[in-house]
């Protein structure tokens, strides 16, 4: 079950999804009834039947026609290829994923093509406790095209003599907000783990339909949706309309005024507590600094 989900940190949604066959007749369990090919259920037999790099492109293409918002694509190391990063750029999305430390992948890095492995032992990497070991700025190239990327190698945190590495074509984000937001797909498998474990999308239809185990999947999404919906009123002070406002309203900048009354205010005790000056001295010396202020600054001054 191939799936396209929307997160903006807080809450994950899914928008759209494929159940994935072969496209090899004998090892297909169940052959589908012949269905008219005007009907989407004979375009998602034929989706389901391609391979999964070229299915997710499908499902990105949907998401941009139905204007989803969104500005990065995050996925695992199983679609990070040089040709999947070219053709996602190709939709005006920008991508954070993993990527696997192969030697037979390579990246343009310094006049040469080189793999992930060999750029890292070419560079020093941070010493201390910082987030990340590695950044580098590649160049991803397919079919003589090239897109600026930049790759993050990070500490791994379940084996610590190993790293792991992510691959950006968005290179104006420093690599900590990279890191932040390639965390986000974790929601995914959060939300794989609910659907399997609490909404009975594994144990519910024993249905061989295709059509048939697609609207289960359908009613099952619309579960977690409608749960997340609750979650997010509940827990999240985003969707609590204007208590959110209320909450999030930062205390107005002064003006430059009155932050230039509360310097002499402060310089006037200053010279109260530290000196022997009487009042009428300290007054003096104000009334005389503010002589030599411009006319105009002076007037606001006096006025307010």
């Amino acid at each position: 079950m191939l799936t396209l989900g929307w997160s903006d940190g807080s809450t994950f949604l899914p928008v759209n999804s494929i159940l994935l066959s072969s496209e090899k007749k004998k090892n297909r369990v169940n052959e589908a009834m012949d269905t008219d090919k005007r009907t989407a259920g004979y375009r998602r037999r034929m989706f389901s039947m391609q391979k999964g790099t070229q299915v997710m492109l499908e499902l990105l293409k949907a998401a941009k026609k139905a204007a989803i918002p969104a500005s990065h694509v995050l996925f695992d190391s199983w679609f990070s290829s040089p040709s999947t990063l070219h053709a996602v750029k190709s939709i005006s999305y920008d991508v954070i994923g993993m990527v696997k430390k192969t030697p037979k992948m390579f990246f343009r890095y310094q006049g040469g093509d080189m793999s992930l492995i060999t750029i890292y032992k070419k560079n020093k990497k941070r010493r201390g406790g910082s987030r990340y070991l590695l950044s580098v700025l590649v160049d991803v190239i397919k079919d003589g095209e090239s897109i600026p990327a930049k790759v993050v190698y990070v500490r791994n945190r379940n084996k610590q003599k190993e790293y792991l590495c992510l691959i950006c074509t968005d290179t104006s984000l420093d690599e900590s907000e990279i890191i932040r937001n390639y965390g986000k797909r974790w929601d995914i498998e959060v939300f794989f783990k609910v659907c399997k474990s609490y909404l009975n999308l594994s144990r519910e239809c024993n249905s061989l339909s295709y059509d048939a185990i697609t609207a289960h999947t359908a009613v099952v999404f619309t579960r977690y949706m409608m749960l997340s919906l609750e979650s997010r009123e509940l827990n999240d002070n985003r969707s609590l309309g204007e208590l959110f406002l209320y909450f999030s309203d930062e205390m107005a900048d002064i003006t430059w005024i009155q932050a230039f009354q509360m310097l002499l205010q402060m310089f006037r005790a200053i010279l109260r507590d530290n000196t022997e000056l009487t009042e009428e001295t300290i007054n003096e010396l104000v009334d005389a600094f503010m002589d030599t202020l411009p006319v105009l600054l002076k007037t606001q001054l006096r006025a307010a």
